[in-house]
């Protein structure tokens, strides 16, 4: 796995992690994220892989508790601050109690979201300051990186409009206001940029199989050339 900063002997994520990956997927909300990580799954266990799906907020009980408690709409004098610290406390269980024993354990993880989440939403989006944000998540994570980031990307317009079909999964962030959103996806192109060795972007607004189509080639050559 990737770490942030100087990698030493005692990180936890060294120790027989060479046969592991992380993978993560991201993108403003109606991307697909969500419909696409299953299939994928599927497709690298019948390829041979053990694969773990998890996603964020949520992906152990402590953290499926701070997720409703994230999400609820009636939340709405939620500070930015509290919303910045309660995802990192669920981020800290799931990686400590999930993601960390899988990578360990050997095996391929796919997470719907992660700590580039916190930078597009809370970064971005909230525009708190992206240095003190870094650090913050560099504390509860451990300084764990993704080998490979996914970035569906798709017009805020269309992604909001796939959302509000969902009643019942509308959330409170689903429900912030559009220049809100828009700064969200441009964070994650900026952050894209930067990064292109570990980001790639994925136009979310294709028809769901040749979204699908894309992430296979992507993910199966990215798998084959780390595994080798």
């Amino acid at each position: 796995m990737i770490v942030q900063g100087q990698v030493n002997s005692t990180c936890p994520c060294q120790n027989g992690t060479e046969t592991a990956m992380f993978i993560t997927f991201e993108g403003p909300e109606g991307s697909g994220k969500t419909c696409h990580i299953p299939d994928l799954a599927d497709f690298l266990t019948q390829e041979g892989y053990e694969v773990v799906v998890t996603r964020e907020p949520g992906g152990t009980p402590i953290g499926d508790e701070i997720r409703d408690t994230l999400l609820k709409l009636g939340n709405t004098a939620m500070h930015p601050t509290t919303e910045i610290l309660l995802f990192q406390a669920s981020r800290a269980q799931h990686v400590h109690q999930l993601i960390l024993p899988a990578i360990q354990a050997g095996k391929i993880v796919l997470c719907d979201r992660f700590a580039d989440s916190t930078m597009a939403y809370q970064g971005y989006g909230h525009q708190t300051d992206l240095e003190e944000l870094a650090r913050i998540i560099r504390f509860a994570t451990g300084g764990l990186l993704p080998d490979l980031t996914l970035l569906l990307d798709v017009d805020i317009e269309i992604g909001l409009q796939r959302r509000s079909a969902d009643r019942q999964n509308w959330n409170r962030l689903d429900a912030k206001e559009i220049a809100f959103h828009q700064r969200v996806r441009q964070g994650y192109l900026e952050m894209a940029a930067a990064q292109p060795e570990r980001w790639e972007i994925i136009d979310a607004s294709q028809p769901l199989e040749d979204v699908l189509a894309d992430i296979q080639t992507i993910v199966i050559e990215r798998v084959k050339k780390h595994f080798t």
